[in-house]
């Protein structure tokens, strides 16, 4: 597993090697993002092309993401088309506009699984916090989840 995070352009990138094929990982992203990363705070589906799902976490953040490019076993985008990250004090909607993106590859006996969060830059006052969130929420909770098939929400 590697961060392979660089401050200056527009994007924050992890990248992660897995023991489970590229459909587990695969369907780990579309189906079952509850139990990875929502839990009981997600609401809608994450499985086809143009499905919308929120993630509201109560007094502090608030997302709803469309898929906007899926293509099975090789890559899911999530486009965030509201935000609300309510810790922030300068601009509260800084997702918005932003993607997530989950680019599959198998190399060898392991899958790699790059996730990029574009347009979450150093400059983004959310920067610091949601570079060490989505590195708990990608190399914990969805590692675990794929690879041991530990659930961090049930």
């Amino acid at each position: 597993m590697a961060n392979q995070s660089k401050p200056g352009i527009d994007r924050f990138t992890i990248t992660i090697a897995l023991k489970k094929s590229g459909a587990d990982v695969f369907r780990a992203i579309t189906e079952d993002v509850a139990k990875w990363w929502g839990g009981n705070d997600l609401k809608g589906s994450s499985t086809k092309l143009n499905d919308e799902f929120v993630i509201c976490h109560e007094g502090a953040h608030y997302s709803k993401q469309r898929l906007v490019e899926v293509v099975p076993d090789t890559i899911v985008v999530w486009l965030v088309t509201e935000s609300e990250l309510n810790w922030l004090h300068k601009d509260k909607q800084e997702w918005t506009n932003t993607k997530m993106i989950f680019e599959i590859a198998v190399e060898g006996d392991k899958t790699l699984l790059h996730f990029t969060h574009e347009g979450l830059v150093p400059e983004k006052e959310c920067y610091l916090m949601c570079h060490e969130g989505w590195n708990t929420v990608i190399k914990d909770y969805l590692y675990n989840f794929i690879d041991e098939g530990k659930a961090h929400f049930q």
